[in-house]
Order: structure tokens, then C-alpha cells, then sequence
């Protein structure tokens, strides 16, 4: 920690008034104790599962409960991926109440955001968990970036790796007093673990400690190499609720082979293994109750396995996640699959939807049957249409637009709308460039298709082929383009994203986003039907005004064109570049028929949320310990390198 008087911030010659800050105490008074920290900085040491986090958590709760509540709203950030030599502390802030706070986004008078205003003024006191979570190189950086400061702030961290990072610096956090978790004693221990065994207690076994006796005796006794091993482990409350987990709540298991020092010779040993118990004690058989909320009995192993996956899909990228949302577990399958997943669904909705309207044209008499060359055409309109969308997948990617959140569809402009947040302009531009350039590719591709088509077909004469292709080209690559550049450049314009963080569960925004999926879907048709039939009324008009070319663009071929377009290409986008599109084809299919998720993904989410292994944290949800997924990461990474037989 600092020193005193500048813990007390004193002007310089001044002697401290109290040399030694009392600031021990427990979760209950975390927030009394930070009250009397004048600096209002403060840093929170402890191994790892110490309770770090829990602490953090309790501390904001307490603040916001006090009577006298401070002008500073507490905010927890974790800054395990932050990246102090890109991006400041403060842009972090106002980035992460942007993230989970869309309508702070609108600007001020002068031209600032809310976010980065309430940052500014000093209205926002930041909780930054998981220093330690930080890459080793990034963490003296970052306390160099925080010293650049004098605001309040909390900062939690394992003691290593801040003792490192001070070395390293030559300093602590300036003006911050520090506490540090103890762990938990023998007294602790034998005050919870009895109680935890409700089977021996109502089968009269095991004395007075139940199960746990035997081994809080040894406890007790000390000395040995077991004792002070096994000690030290369950010093740390993480530990203890595994153990709990696997030894209280299990029958036909005992604890007393935790002392086994042939088994478990390290308490690295010892960890492992209770980690490793963790996911198949409580995914074990259960009889289900008569009446009672149905939980699923799932094997452990693929329970591990799949969960293995989702702590895994939180290390793509530069940085560890805690975060596990459902709308960016399609950006956890690798880029290559992701291009043909779209291409994949885009060739196949715009196959159905030509085939939808063939049939409807058939069936209201406007075609007099379904030729073997419509078959032909519409197959060929769908492979264009596939090569188009895993372009526009791959532009997207370029542009880093590619992993989606959770919106809501206006009837109104959302830029008009008072008090409502809207995309930012170079996100609207970046859709309508995108559309532009995707509808003039497929405009392209589909003159030639049918040129080829019609030529090998011997329906249009060899030597006015090319002529006409190139006509094709400039009228559908100009129609196509502007319709597509419009449509969802308008769509964009009309959505606005979700306030995350006021989402009370994730499976409660999964189905509000079900519902502006479809709205999304009704506004996008709509809008291509309009535009093909507009944009191709205008654009043939002023084509034959400037070149000698004879043009055609009929109502009735227009409008069935627009259908077609309208059906698929919104189907497509809805399925493709919609958080819950991407929801349902990769998490709901694309995942389990490899193999590496449940197919019904959603109720294992919450099954697993049920039993403990995670928690929710508003809209996302988080494994109960970075040590566990951690743990489940590392095995599902050794799994999957093992050969299969």
C-alpha cells in the first residue's frame, strides 16, 4: 500500500493523523471499511478462489445500500482482456458502459456521449476485478495507466502477480490502501463443513462432524505433511465448495482421502482433483421428484465435455472472456466455417424462396408449368447466390462487423426518436456499402449465369450473347446494388441496440430478440420488394435515356423478382447477421451436429445454472470461477488434440 499521508492525501510536512488504518473486518463492513479510506482507493489481495470477486460484488451492493450513498455509482469491470498500451483507462469505462448502457450513447451539447460524460465528471467509481488476469507483460502497464490517475477506485488482484507488477514499477497504486483475504481457519472449517452433511446427520453417523470429522481432527492436530496440505487448500472458500460438492452432497464418497499423501502429494494434486470431481458430482443420476420443476438427467462425461467447449470458446482472441453470451457463440467457430455457414444458408434460402414463388406463379396461372430450365436457373441463381453472401460474410469480417448483438426494430427512425440510441453513421454506411457492393456482384453474376445458361441452352444466338450480357450487368448490377445498399442501410437505420445490461436473464433477451427477429425480417422484405421494383423503374429509365439500348422492366417480372429477393435475402440476413439468426443455426445446429454442444442448448444453459456450475450476471452468463473454466478449458483442449478411435 501507499503511504499514510498520502493515503490521506496531505499536503506536504503534514504528519498522518492515524498511522495504522484499521481496515480489517469482513464481507458485512467492506463498505464501512472503504468509507474510511480518504483517498477513496483502495486494493484487494488474495490467492487464488479467495473470494475476490464475491467481495467486489458485495462491496457495490453495500455501497449502493448505504444511507449516505456516495455521488459515484460503483461499476465492476473485469479487466482481464484490457490492453493498456492500445486503449486508456478512461475510453475503457465509457466503452464498457456503452456495451451494457446502448442509450448512454446519445451526445451532449458538446458533442460527448453520456458515457464518457458521466466518466469525465467523476460520477462513476470503477471496480476493476482480475488484475492478475491480465497477460504478464500488460500488467505493469497497467498499474503505470492507473497511477496516471488520482480518481477512486477499487482493484482486485492475486498477490504475486501485484507484487510483480509493483517491482516492476517501482510503485503501488498510488494513494490506494490495500487489504488481503485471509484464509480461511480450521475454526472456519469446522463451523461449516458438519453442517454440510445432512446425511450422516439424519443417520446418526460419523459423531459429531459427520463425515468431515476424521478429517478436521487431523486438521486440528497439524504438524503433518497431510494436514497443513490438505489446510492450506481448504483455506480458499472456492476449494471448500467443491470439496462440499463432492463429499457432503455425494454419498458413498469420504473425504479422509484427501489426506492421502501418496494420491495427492502436492496441493497442485489436490486442487486438480477437486476440479476434476467438480462437473461429474453434481451432473450426477438423480431420481426425479413427483411434482417437482423436471431436471434432466445428462451423462457427465459429454456434460463435461460440452461445458469444456463453452470455457474454451471464452479463450478465442487476444483475451480471456468471463463473459458467455449467446449471441457470440457463433464467433467461437472459426472463420472459414463461418463464411460457408452463411454462403451455405444464403444459397439455400434463395433456392427456396425462387422455387416459392415458381410455384406460386404456377398455381395463380401466370406461368403455364415448371420447365426442366426453370430448374436449371433457379439451381444456378442459388450458387450465385451463396458465393454473394459468404462475400458479404467475408467483407464484414474485414470490416469487423461480423459478431452481433441483441437489437430491437423502431417503427421510427432511431436517430429521430428522443431518448432512443441509434447505430452510429459509419455503421449504417458500412451496411449500405456492403449491400451495394454484394447486390452488384449477384446483379453480375446472375446476367452471366443466364447468358451461359441460354447460350449452352440454344436459346439466344451466340454472336448477341456477350452484348446482352454485359446490358444485364450494368441494369441488374445497378439495380441489385442500389436495392440491396438501401434496404439494409434502412434496416440498420431502424434498429437500435439492446440495453444489455437491463436484461434480467439471458433466455429473457434470447426471446425478446426471437420477436425483433421476425419484425426485422417483415421491414427487410418489404423493403427489397419496394426497391427492386423503384430502383428498376429508375434505372432502366435513365439507362435508355443515355445509351442506345432497348430495355425492359415489366411490373409483374418485378414484382416476382422483389418476392424472391425479399423472401430470401431477409431470410438469409435474419439467419446469417442476426443475433438470434446466429443463435439458432450455430448454437442451435451447426454446434451440436459437431458434436461439441447439446442440441438443446438453451435448457442446458440454464440446467447448468440450476446445479451450480454458472452463474448468472444479467444477460450473460459466467462460470462460477475463472479456476473452473480455467480447468474445464485445459481438458476440453487435451481432449480434443486425442486421437479418436
Amino acid at each position: 500500500m501507499d503511504r499514510p499521508e498520502n493515503i490521506q492525501r496531505l499536503q506536504p510536512g503534514a504528519s498522518p493523523r492515524n498511522l495504522d488504518l484499521d481496515l480489517s473486518g469482513d464481507l458485512r463492513t467492506v463498505a464501512d471499511s472503504y468509507g474510511r479510506i480518504e483517498s477513496r482507493r483502495l486494493v484487494v489481495l488474495g490467492r487464488a478462489g479467495s473470494g475476490k470477486s464475491v467481495l467486489a460484488i458485495k462491496f457495490v451492493l453495500g455501497l449502493l445500500a448505504a444511507p449516505h450513498s456516495s455521488t459515484r455509482v460503483p461499476v465492476i469491470l473485469s479487466i482481464g482482456s484490457w490492453d493498456p498500451l492500445t486503449i486508456t483507462l478512461r475510453d475503457l469505462l465509457v466503452d464498457h458502459l456503452l456495451r451494457d448502457h446502448p442509450h448512454l450513447a446519445r451526445t451532449t451539447a458538446e458533442g460527448a456521449t453520456l458515457a464518457a460524460e458521466l466518466v469525465d465528471s467523476d460520477l462513476v467509481l470503477p471496480v476493476l476485478d482480475g488484475f492478475d488476469e491480465l497477460a504478464e507483460a500488460l500488467r505493469g502497464p497497467a498499474l503505470n495507466a492507473l497511477n496516471g490517475t488520482s480518481h477512486p477506485m477499487v482493484l482486485t488482484s492475486r498477490r504475486v502477480e501485484y507484487a510483480r507488477a509493483v517491482r516492476e514499477v517501482h510503485a503501488p497504486l498510488v494513494l490506494a490502501a490495500c487489504v488481503e483475504l485471509t484464509d480461511l481457519t480450521v475454526e472456519d472449517l469446522a463451523a461449516y463443513l458438519p453442517r454440510t452433511d445432512r446425511l450422516g446427520a439424519s443417520l446418526g453417523s460419523g459423531g459429531t462432524g459427520g463425515v468431515w470429522g476424521p478429517v478436521l481432527d487431523e486438521l486440528r492436530a497439524s504438524g503433518t505433511p497431510a494436514s497443513s496440505r490438505l489446510g492450506r487448500v481448504l483455506g480458499a472458500p472456492l476449494m471448500v465448495t467443491l470439496a462440499r460438492t463432492m463429499y457432503s452432497e455425494v454419498p458413498g464418497r469420504d473425504p479422509v482421502e484427501l489426506l492421502d499423501t501418496a494420491r495427492f502429494p502436492t496441493e497442485h494434486h489436490l486442487e486438480e482433483h477437486l476440479l476434476a470431481n467438480f462437473v461429474p458430482a453434481v451432473y450426477r443420476h438423480r431420481t426425479p421428484e413427483r411434482d417437482a420443476p423436471a431436471q434432466r438427467n445428462r451423462d457427465p462425461e459429454r456434460a463435461e465435455r460440452w461445458l469444456g467447449y463453452l470455457a474454451h470458446s471464452l479463450t478465442t482472441g487476444a483475451h480471456e472472456r468471463r463473459d458467455l453470451a449467446w449471441w457470440q457463440l457463433g464467433a467461437s467457430v472459426r472463420l472459414p466455417a463461418r463464411v460457408l455457414h452463411t454462403a451455405l444458408i444464403g444459397g439455400l434460402c434463395m433456392f427456396a424462396a425462387n422455387w416459392l414463388v415458381i410455384l406460386f406463379a404456377v398455381a395463380i396461372g401466370h406461368m403455364p408449368s415448371v420447365q426442366p430450365s426453370a430448374m436449371v436457373e433457379v439451381a444456378m441463381f442459388g450458387l450465385c447466390s451463396a458465393v454473394v453472401f459468404g462475400l458479404a460474410h467475408c467483407v464484414l469480417g474485414a470490416a469487423g462487423r461480423t459478431v452481433v448483438v441483441p437489437t430491437q426494430v423502431r417503427l421510427r427512425l432511431a436517430a429521430v426518436v428522443p431518448g432512443v440510441e441509434h447505430r452510429p453513421v459509419r455503421e449504417i454506411l458500412t451496411r449500405c456499402g456492403v449491400g451495394l457492393l454484394c447486390g452488384a456482384v449477384l446483379g453480375a453474376a446472375h446476367s452471366w449465369a443466364n447468358a451461359l445458361f441460354r447460350t449452352l441452352a440454344g436459346t439466344f444466338p451466340h454472336a448477341d450473347v456477350v452484348r446482352a450480357a454485359l446490358q444485364d450487368t450494368l441494369a441488374l448490377g445497378l439495380i441489385f446494388g442500389l436495392t440491396a445498399g438501401l434496404a439494409f442501410g434502412l434496416v440498420a437505420a431502424f434498429e437500435s441496440p439492446v440495453d444489455i445490461a437491463a436484461a434480467a436473464t439471458p433466455m429473457r433477451l434470447l426471446s425478446v430478440n426471437r420477436a425483433t427477429a421476425s419484425r426485422q425480417f417483415l421491414a427487410l422484405a418489404a423493403a427489397v420488394v419496394a426497391g427492386l421494383v423503384l430502383c428498376g423503374h429508375v434505372v432502366v429509365g435513365l439507362l435508355q435515356r443515355v445509351l442506345p439500348w432497348t430495355l425492359v422492366w415489366p411490373l409483374d417480372a418485378a414484382l416476382l423478382l422483389g418476392v424472391v429477393g425479399g423472401l430470401g435475402g431477409s431470410a438469409t440476413y435474419v439467419l446469417a447477421f442476426t443475433a438470434w439468426g446466429q443463435w439458432l443455426t450455430v448454437a442451435r445446429f451447426w454446434l451440436p451436429l459437431t458434436r461439441r454442444l447439446p442440441w438443446d442448448t438453451a435448457d442446458f444453459l440454464d440446467d447448468a445454472y440450476r446445479r451450480g456450475v454458472l452463474r448468472q450476471a444479467g444477460a450473460v452468463y459466467q462460470f462460477r470461477h475463472i479456476r473452473l473454466q480455467q480447468h474445464l478449458a485445459r481438458a476440453y483442449r487435451r481432449t480434443d488434440r486425442a486421437p479418436h478411435t
